[in-house]
């Protein structure tokens, strides 16, 4: 019997994250978690009361799993590198898991005192900007600051874009954000060639 409820709760709450990435807190409803879940409305509010507490432990689940996804990205010498992996890693946890993309479309309704998930890749970003401007890999006169509100633009834009944008476009939009970043190497190459330092930052360069 606890089996069986545990198995229920497991699918009311993967259906609540569906409910809610697609339709936000105000458009979501119990009958529609229910039907997505095949189960009963009884059967449903025997695990959450009502929908501000569903609503509240899909948060609370895609808090955790965006979380432990920053936290197991792999170290590199590069921080210009690490920093686009990063930005990868949020867009491709965005795209391929419900309960993230429903805790960012519940944090409108989230309350007061709950963290933002920013607050979960924020840090690291800046770290790695800190790290990249005390190794020189920054373009001399701009500024750790700066550099950091530009890219929550495009990690935001990228988790955003859910898959509507294909990978390949975001490497051409990265390319053009590390040229204005990245320090420059002296020596000319040939006309639409990547610097080493752009080459080096993409997965698998330098």
């Amino acid at each position: 019997m606890q089996e069986r409820a545990a198995r229920t709760r497991r699918t009311v709450l993967e259906a609540a994250a569906d409910e809610f990435a697609e339709r936000g807190y105000e458009g979501a409803s119990l009958q529609g978690v229910a039907w997505r879940a095949a189960t009963s409305i009884g059967a449903l509010t025997f695990h959450f009361r009502n929908k501000t507490a569903l609503a509240e432990e899909v948060r609370t689940v895609g808090s955790v799993r965006f979380a432990r996804c920053v936290d197991e990205l792999t170290p590199s010498t590069d921080p210009l590198r690490e920093l686009r992996v990063l930005i990868g890693t949020l867009a491709r946890v965005a795209r391929e898991d419900s309960f993230v993309r429903a805790a960012r479309r519940l944090e409108a309704n989230a309350p007061e005192d709950e963290p933002p998930l920013a607050e979960t890749w924020m840090p690291v970003l800046r770290a790695l900007l800190d790290r990249a401007h005390g190794a020189r890999r920054l373009r001399p006169g701009v500024a750790p600051e700066a550099a950091a509100a530009m890219l929550s633009h495009l990690a935001e834009g990228a988790m955003a874009a859910n898959g509507t944008t294909r990978d390949v476009v975001w490497d051409s939009v990265w390319d053009v954000v590390l040229h204005g970043l990245a320090a420059g190497d002296p020596r000319p190459g040939p006309p639409g060639a990547a610097s080493p330092d752009l080459a080096a930052a993409r997965p698998g360069g330098g």
